[in-house]
């Protein structure tokens, strides 16, 4: 039995025993996940890899402004939830694991268990085949979920953190990449197919002995065989001379470097950095500030911001948001600009706008006691404080 399916019988509102076609309205809005193949491409893994980095390295914490003040992680029970949302793995691992799904489905679902007093204390990944959305007789909205065991788990909508990109004509769930990819993954997928044979007879056949006249398929079999038993056997005592009679011709093959359909595949696979908002200096990492800082704010902050509104509603109750709790997702952007741009911060620094650890961290330096607190150099004081009065 997985983690989740144990959880099912919690979750699972069990209506009025009377008909289910009574109890359960269906409105056929579902979606589906893709068959798993186009994970197996390494074109698609490289380029969702990146996305999916970037994602889990967002520092979750918690925030509570009520207008007055600002807290960072008050509360040491959603610090722990967001470190560790659950025994089998850390935060970071599950917001690469939401990110690899939202890219590869354009939905990703993330299950919330709460404690008996209502609030969240586990939070795990739903990895389901097939989704579909169900209301109950009082118009409750579900969400029925098919695992890979076949099994059926049915969640409160309010217990589950849904992601969803492209989302356009249905009214709960993005868009499925299905379609769209389908042709540009055929067309990749036989031209690897016809680079693989290339390769394949390339460095196999190294000659051809053309017979004159017409012999049977088991005597020219045998003299292949007599051929390379003669010739080109490690265990051949003949080196550097080889002879043949008459009968037949010794023609050798020119290995080749030909690649087939070279021009197709490239703009095939430009075709899918495309879809997945991506180049390929992204994926090999020799971007440079300028290029990192447009991919994040056009590919990862939409994300983010996504990310940091769903939790914050489905982990915190209404009169708890109406306090000024919410979930945020901070980038730490900066540890991939320059170190002339990360000297500069200094000034950041020195009127209060970061504090020495923040910086540090931005060199990638430990932190220092008392780094947490802002400084300020004494000529920048605020205004009512250190500025002239009439």
């Amino acid at each position: 039995m997985s983690v989740l399916e144990k959880f099912r019988n919690i979750f699972v509102r069990s209506p009025t025993p009377v008909s289910m076609a009574k109890l359960v309205t269906e409105r056929g809005n579902g979606v589906y996940s893709w068959n798993g193949k186009i994970y197996q491409s390494d074109v698609v893994r490289s380029c969702i890899r990146p996305f999916a980095r970037s994602i889990g390295k967002l520092d979750a914490q918690q925030i509570r402004d009520n207008g007055e003040n600002i807290k960072v992680n008050p509360d040491r029970y959603i610090k722990a939830l967001l470190d560790e949302p659950n025994p089998m793995m850390t935060g970071q691992m599950l917001q690469e694991k939401l990110a690899t799904l939202l890219a590869l489905n354009n939905n990703a679902f993330a299950l919330i268990v709460r404690d008996a007093g209502g609030y969240a204390s586990q939070i795990y990944p739903i990895a389901a085949y097939n989704a579909e959305a169900i209301y109950d007789a009082d118009m409750n909205l579900f969400l029925r979920f098919w695992l890979g065991s076949g099994k059926e788990l049915t969640v409160p909508y309010e217990n589950i953190i849904h992601l969803r990109t492209d989302f356009s004509t249905n009214d709960l769930f993005g868009e499925s990449n299905m379609d769209t990819l389908r042709p540009v993954m055929e067309v990749v997928g036989s031209i690897d197919s016809s680079i693989v044979t290339a390769v394949k007879n390339g460095g196999m056949l190294r000659y051809i002995l053309k017979f004159a006249g017409n012999f049977k398929p088991e005597d020219i079999k045998a003299s292949v065989d007599e051929f390379i038993d003669s010739f080109l056997s490690n265990k051949s005592t003949r080196i550097g001379v080889a002879g043949v009679d008459a009968k037949s011709d010794v023609l050798p093959v020119t290995p080749t470097d030909y690649v087939p359909n070279a021009v197709q595949w490239t703009n095939a696979v430009k075709r899918i950095y495309t879809f997945f908002n991506t180049n390929e200096k992204i994926i090999t990492s020799s971007y440079t500030e300028d290029e990192w800082n447009a991919y994040y704010e056009s590919v990862i902050e939409p994300v983010s911001l996504q990310m940091s509104n769903e939790f914050s509603r489905k982990i915190f109750s209404r009169r708890e948001r109406g306090f000024g709790n919410k979930i945020i997702f901070a980038s730490t952007n900066l540890q991939y600009a320059s170190m002339s741009t990360k000297l500069g911060l200094q000034a950041m620094v020195d009127r209060g706008a970061m504090t020495p650890n923040e910086w540090r961290r931005v060199l990638n330096l430990p932190p220092i006691e008392g780094g947490e607190e802002a400084i300020r150099r004494l000529d920048t004081e605020p205004v009512q404080k250190g500025g002239n009065s009439e």
